[in-house]
């Protein structure tokens, strides 16, 4: 009920097809959800929200005794050597982005509307992003409120070979480390936070009053890649900011972290791993699997 009422207020903008039909990718996302959910083509993974505090942030943890599930579905498909997405289920295909891309429903989604957006051609995960992937991912922030981001190989917690981005509708406002974030705002530039205790670089913009929002991500991400100079890593993308992290490991306390980590948002599968967050503290556990500054 909480994520529905929080998606009335999403901003939600309109694109122009060739054709001057006019469409909106967001109706499509929940019509096809809906459409999935009643076949049974979509498996939302259950969970309790807690919270926890550290260092001022807020962050969101997630329990679910089924978390493994999408684990477990995961590494059967690597052992088969099968490629979920090539060719990708029907049932959760929402509509072709680009001639490159194309938009899928997250079969076993925590957040609602959890869509990843795929490279038609099969490309390595670990590889480098480019402009049509950054082309795609604008499609999809230029019409949604939420927060883009990639899991740069195993170690950053992908659990797929094939190429994808991901996209959760969740307001900007509504990210845990967004205050720290904001208040590193400069005009131009690279800069980071001294609140956070892992190696990252961050950097401020307004695609939306950018003349080309894909080359402005793409020349941003290529700086910030050059400024950590390391790999794997995780990066977190908005419509204001794009932040960073180099990776040196998958998990600490035997909990995976993948970008959505960085933005303030943990997933465990008991309340003996909630425990084991809470006296560690969440800001250490994001240094472990990043690198100490």
């Amino acid at each position: 009920m909480g994520h529905q009422i929080a998606i009335l207020g999403y901003q939600i903008l309109k694109i122009y097809l060739p054709n001057n039909y006019l469409i909106m990718l967001w109706q499509k996302i929940v019509k096809q959800s809906e459409y999935a959910l009643s076949i049974g083509a979509l498996h939302p993974i259950p969970t309790t929200n807690h919270y926890l505090q550290d260092s001022g942030i807020n962050f969101i943890v997630r329990i679910s005794s089924t978390i493994e599930k999408k684990k477990v579905a995961a590494l059967k498909q690597q052992q088969e050597n099968t490629n979920p997405f090539l060719p990708h289920e029907k049932d959760l295909f929402v509509e072709d982005l680009s001639e490159t891309h194309f938009c899928l429903l997250n079969k076993y989604n925590v957040v609602e509307h959890h869509i990843l957006i795929i490279t038609k051609a099969f490309e390595e995960q670990d590889s480098l992003l480019t402009l049509e992937d950054f082309s795609a991912l604008w499609t999809c922030l230029s019409q949604i409120d939420g927060l883009g981001f990639y899991n740069g190989g195993k170690v950053a917690g992908a659990s797929q070979r094939h190429k994808h981005l991901q996209l959760v509708p969740i307001p900007i406002l509504s990210i845990p480390t967004q205050s720290v974030i904001s208040a590193t705002l400069t005009k131009e530039g690279i800069t980071s936070s001294p609140a956070f205790p892992f190696v990252h670089a961050l950097i401020h913009f307004e695609l939306e009053q950018l003349p080309d929002p894909a080359q402005t991500l793409l020349q941003s991400y290529q700086a910030l890649l050059e400024r950590i100079g390391a790999s794997p890593y995780n990066l977190l993308v908005t419509n204001r900011w794009m932040l960073i992290v180099p990776r040196s490991q998958e998990k600490s306390l035997k909990i995976s972290i993948n970008s959505l980590g960085f933005a303030g948002c943990f997933f465990v599968k008991n309340q003996e791993y909630f425990k084991k967050l809470a006296d560690y503290g969440p800001l250490n556990l994001l240094r472990d699997v990043g690198y100490s500054t």
